[in-house]
């Protein structure tokens, strides 16, 4: 996921790590206070009032301090979460529907995120270390407000939903009526598709916008407050930045049971029949989360904007810390000491992080790793959906249950065993592949949990013996003159689901404007529960026909421990990577393996996951040009075999890579035995 669970190491610049370690130490105050003295108050270190130049309230200095802007950190992490993790994630299936879009497309809309957060990621983490933070989180604010916005104008500019085709009847209209078939026009052409670069877009603002947060915001709290108590503030913003998925998968999933366009057609309108959220062609008010959070998010830009460049005490602060290699002797920064001095550095400083063996092992497995969570992040809700005949918000609410706490668990759980058993660097790998080992086992759920299709005639199956598969027209039916563009699924007597009542051959209804019964349907045969009765023969209920599959508990129950033992391999990824380098590169390698992770994780796992979903559509959506839109029906048993697959293959990725880190990984000599490192015994950690 973005955020939370997969952004959590901050990327400081490396020239912030060696001016830290330059002036951070307390002068000598007796034995083995080796450290040299810093300066009261640091280069650059402006402290100052809360407010806005010579505006400053006696009120606002009451946040003047690590705890308030702790508070606004969190703020801006969870409306981050809620929109690029949570409502983007559970919107994604309506997108589809609503804009005529396939699943390659929405994963494409998916990793636009991640291409902005890869390719800002190191500049802005450099060139931001010299700036005034929190002003950089207040650009950050504005510029996830202004992505929430673009991303909810489609709604406003494509007009009104229609769910069925103007003056279209329903029913099977014969030869003698007067009815006439829809035909292929420019009207009908239609350009909702177009509307994909809007939401990419979108997306990329929010990339720009979460790139601050996640690097320079950490790094801010880090400068701020003491050594010991950096972890803990930095764990209240991370824990934070896991809340707001939840909230967003919450409130998303209500939101979608609101109608997209707040109220339905109007009865007077006879070309359409009122729909319910049984019905396939029910789509959610997606769009509201996304403009409620666009006024949310841009009222944070006040209280980044107001704090300075350093809170007060921050010199002190500085002053009393004392760097970790400070017991490492003269010749310890020969290699990393003058890195990070200019931008000239960058390329020697990011070829020693290449070379070691260790931490790209590690960056590789993360990365497969971070291909998984990504994917299912944006499609569970679209494979519980198709999968067990669920409702989209119902989908999407359960995917949020099962995601965000399993993946808040995992990361806690691993957390606290890394700690409380002191594992060693190479303890740490080691224990990454026995979580890696039980997710892969628990990922064959999808082989014993999955639903096969309920019977669609044309599609999985044939019109009474007649017709053929892959056909929706049959003799029954073929002098009804049936519009494929017009999606509505009724479940006839027989227990077989119809593309339409005019598919099945239905000539007539009763009822009112939101249930009806249709009868005399020439494509349907007898009820397979039939009881003797005539009366209810050859008739048709909107909506698909209820599934007949109890997997979904078991699934749910399987696939969340594969999350939380997923989830279990990033706290000691981080720690392992963090233990593996020089100490002057510690920020940067988490800056590397971040770009890593989207180029080889984020941003091809919805691409990949879309792509198979795609390949396993049976019915698509195609209009009266033949233009194919979005996938009405999927080979439910295919989607899962394929997903599966995907799963289980990055997960064999990634235990080969971290047995290979365990292989590569050298211990520093004599460690035990020598109070102070080496140059040389530094470099030998992990090379």
């Amino acid at each position: 996921m973005k955020g939370g669970g997969i952004e959590n190491p901050a990327f400081e610049a490396p020239g912030a790590v060696l001016s830290r370690q330059c002036y951070s130490d307390p002068p000598s105050t007796g034995a083995g206070a080796a450290a040299p003295a810093a300066p009261a108050s640091g280069p650059g270190l402006e402290e100052g009032p809360c407010g806005w130049g010579p505006c400053n309230p006696r009120a606002l200095q009451l946040c003047n301090n690590p705890e308030g802007y702790l508070a606004a950190y969190s703020l801006l992490a969870i409306f981050q979460g809620i929109v690029v993790n949570g409502l983007v994630n559970i919107s994604i299936s309506t997108i589809e529907k609503r804009y005529e879009l396939n699943s390659s497309l929405t994963g494409l809309i998916s990793a636009s995120y991640d291409i902005a957060f890869c390719v800002l990621s190191l500049f802005v983490s450099y060139l931001g270390e010299r700036g005034h933070k929190p002003r950089w989180l207040a650009f950050s604010a504005f510029m996830l407000g202004l992505g929430s916005l673009i991303f909810s104008l489609p709604h406003f500019s494509s007009g009104k939903y229609q769910y069925g085709g103007s003056k279209l009847e329903d029913t099977c209209q014969t030869a003698g009526t007067t009815f006439t078939n829809a035909t292929c026009s420019a009207s009908t052409n239609s350009s909702l598709h177009k509307y994909l670069y809007v939401f990419i877009l979108g997306q990329l603002l929010l990339g720009v916008g979460g790139t601050p947060l996640y690097t320079l915001g950490t790094a801010f709290i880090d400068d701020s407050v003491p050594k010991h108590m950096s972890s803990l503030y930095i764990g209240i913003g991370y824990a934070m930045s896991l809340l707001g998925p939840a909230i967003g998968y919450v409130l998303g999933g209500q939101l979608l049971n609101i109608y997209i366009d707040i109220q339905m057609p109007k009865r007077q309108d006879t070309t359409y029949t009122k729909v319910d959220q049984d019905d396939p062609r029910w789509l959610g008010a997606w769009w509201i989360g996304f403009l409620a959070c666009f006024f949310a998010v841009w009222l944070l830009i006040i209280p980044f904007s107001c704090f300075p460049k350093h809170l007060p005490g921050t010199a002190k602060i500085q002053a009393e810390k004392i760097s970790e290699t400070h017991d490492d002797g003269s010749q310890v920064l020969v290699q990393t000491n003058n890195i990070g001095q200019s931008f000239k550095d960058f390329p020697m400083a990011l070829m020693i992080l290449l070379r070691n063996p260790v931490l790209m092992s590690l960056i590789v497995a993360s990365s497969s790793e971070a291909l998984v969570a990504t994917g299912f992040a944006t499609f569970l809700p679209k494979f519980i959906e198709n999968q067990f005949g669920k409702t989209s918000s119902f989908s999407a609410t359960l995917g949020g249950l099962v995601l965000i706490p399993g993946a808040a668990l995992g990361q806690v759980i691993s957390g606290v065993l890394v700690s409380k058993c002191k594992m060693s660097c190479k303890g740490i790998i080691k224990f990454m592949i026995s979580t890696c080992s039980v997710a892969l086992i628990l990922n064959t759920v999808f082989l014993f949990a999955k639903c096969g299709n309920e019977p669609f005639a044309g599609v999985s199956e044939t019109y009474n013996g007649t017709g053929t598969l892959y056909n929706l027209i049959a003799p029954c039916n073929a002098n009804c003159k049936c519009s494929r563009s017009m999606y509505y699924p009724v479940c006839g007597s027989d227990q077989v689901q119809y593309f339409s009542p005019c598919f099945a051959g239905c000539a007539s209804y009763i009822g009112n404007n939101m249930k009806k019964t249709y009868h005399n349907c020439s494509c349907i045969g007898k009820a397979k529960r039939e009881k003797g009765s005539e009366d209810f023969l050859s008739e048709a209920v909107p909506g698909k026909c209820p599934t007949q599959c109890k997997f979904l508990p078991v699934f749910l129950t399987f696939f969340f421990f594969a999350v939380v033992f997923t989830f279990m391999a990033t706290t000691p990824t981080t720690v392992a990577i963090l233990r593996c380098v020089p100490d002057k590169q510690r920020s940067f390698a988490l800056g590397v393996q971040l770009v890593f992770l989207r180029l080889l994780g984020t941003i091809p796992g919805p691409i990949l996951f879309g792509v198979a979903i795609d390949k396993s559509c049976t019915l698509w959506d195609i209009n009266e040009c033949e233009i194919k839109g979005a996938c009405w029906v999927y080979d439910n048993e295919r989607m899962a075999f394929s997903l599966m697959g995907i799963s289980a293959a990055c997960k064999i990725i990634t235990i080969i890579f971290v047995v290979m880190a365990v292989y590569f990984y050298k211990p520093p000599p004599l460690t035990k035995a020598l109070p102070r490192k080496t140059s040389e015994q530094i470099s030998a950690i992990c090379t």
